[in-house]
C-alpha cells in the first residue's frame, strides 16, 4: 500500500500537494489509473484512483473510505525533555509514531539540555514515520512546554512520572506495565539526561501523577521514552488479543 498524507483531503476529488504529487509521479512513477491510499491523519483512510498524473498537482478520486482505521485502544501522551542531540529526539519521534502515540509534548525542565525547539523538522519526521508505518492517525506535536505548565493542566486519565531518584511516596514506584490498565488514557513524563529535579517530581506528585519505574536498567532519555511507548502498546494489545 502506498500511503500519502493530505490533512485537507475532501472527497471525492482532491489534488495532492506539490511535494506529495512529485513523490507519487516522479519518484514512485505512478500514473493514471493507479491506486493509492490517502489519510488525513485523523483516522480516515481513503482508497483513491489517480485521474491526472501531474507531478505538481496529482488529481485523485476517492473510491472508498475507512473510518477510524486501526484506531489506538488508548490515547497516550508522551511528555519528554528534548535531548541535546536533536537527532536522538527525532529518533524517539519516529519510533513513537510507528508504535502508536496520540500526543507528544517537548518538556522544558530545570535540567533540560536543550531550551529551544524548532518544530519544522520534527513535524516532517512524524509525517514520514506515519506514512512509512501505514497509520491513519498522526500524532499531535505540541510546542516546547514548561514542566510546571504541563503538570498543572487537567487530564482525565492516568498520569505517570518516570524518574531515577528514590521513591517519594509510601507506595513506592510501580513498574509501568504493572500499573497500566488497558484502554485507559495515559500521560507519561520522561525527564532529561540529568533527570527531573526533586522539586519537579514532588510537584508532579502533588498534581496527581504517580511515580513509576521502567525497570532496573539505566536508560537514556530517548530510549526510556521509546521503551515506555512500547510498554503501553504491549499492555493494550495483549489485553485486546489475548496473546
Amino acid at each position: 500500500m502506498q500511503l500519502f498524507y493530505a490533512p485537507d483531503f475532501s472527497p471525492p476529488e482532491h489534488c495532492l500537494s506539490e511535494e506529495e504529487s512529485k513523490h507519487c509521479i516522479r519518484v514512485l512513477r505512478l500514473g493514471e489509473g493507479d491506486c493509492i491510499h490517502i489519510t488525513d491523519g485523523r483516522g480516515d483512510l481513503f482508497c483513491c484512483r489517480i485521474v491526472r498524473a501531474d507531478p505538481k498537482c496529482c488529481k485523485v478520486v476517492a473510491e472508498s473510505a475507512e473510518r477510524e482505521f486501526e484506531k489506538l485502544p488508548c490515547r497516550l501522551t508522551m511528555a519528554v525533555a528534548p535531548t541535546k542531540n536533536a537527532e536522538r529526539f527525532e529518533w524517539f519521534l519516529e519510533k513513537a509514531t510507528e508504535v502508536g502515540v496520540a500526543e507528544i509534548v517537548p518538556l522544558e525542565t530545570a535540567r533540560s539540555e536543550r531550551r529551544t525547539f524548532k518544530p519544522e523538522r520534527a513535524e516532517k519526521v512524524i509525517t514520514a514515520a506515519m506514512k512509512q508505518s501505514l497509520k491513519a492517525y498522526r500524532p499531535r506535536l505540541h510546542p516546547l512546554t514548561p514542566f510546571e505548565t504541563f503538570v498543572a493542566e487537567p487530564f482525565a486519565g492516568r498520569r505517570l512520572i518516570a524518574h531515577c531518584g528514590a521513591a517519594l511516596t509510601p507506595a513506592g514506584k510501580g513498574y509501568l506495565p504493572s500499573v497500566l490498565r488497558a484502554g485507559e488514557d495515559v500521560q507519561i513524563l520522561i525527564g532529561p539526561e540529568g533527570d527531573f529535579s526533586p522539586e519537579e517530581t514532588a510537584l508532579a506528585l502533588r498534581c496527581g501523577f504517580a511515580e513509576i519505574t521502567l525497570g532496573p536498567q539505566r536508560l537514556r532519555t530517548e530510549t526510556a521514552a521509546v521503551a515506555a511507548t512500547v510498554m503501553v502498546s504491549v499492555v493494550n494489545h495483549t489485553e485486546r488479543h489475548d496473546y
